[in-house]
């Protein structure tokens, strides 16, 4: 399955371009480290149920210096919230990309 970013770099490199612009946007504003700005997403999309997006963030969560207890947790937070969906569906895919990736 093709990146959807990928696509959408592709098919309109505007939209894409001004969505890249939009997140450098709110990186730049400085009010989260790197770190803590991954582990929110991973819990927002660990909520959704969006697996692929919740893996593909933990390993910038790990480059930003998140352990494997803080990308665990930030799952966990999601059931009291959103049920056991981020539990079920994206727990084990977030741990094993955390497992997965090599700090350089």
């Amino acid at each position: 399955m093709p990146n959807p970013f990928d696509t959408l770099k592709q098919e309109v490199p505007e939209v894409a371009a001004a969505f890249n612009g939009l997140i450098s946007a709110i990186s730049a504003s400085g009010g989260l480290d790197e770190k803590t700005r991954q582990l929110i997403f991973i819990g927002i999309k660990a909520s959704q149920g969006d697996t692929s997006a919740a893996a593909a963030h933990t390993p910038m969560a790990k480059k930003g210096g998140a352990s494997r207890e803080e990308v665990r947790d930030a799952v966990l937070m999601t059931l009291p919230v959103s049920g056991i969906q981020g539990i079920t569906q994206c727990l084990a895919p977030v741990l094993d990309a955390y497992d997965r990736e090599a700090l350089s």
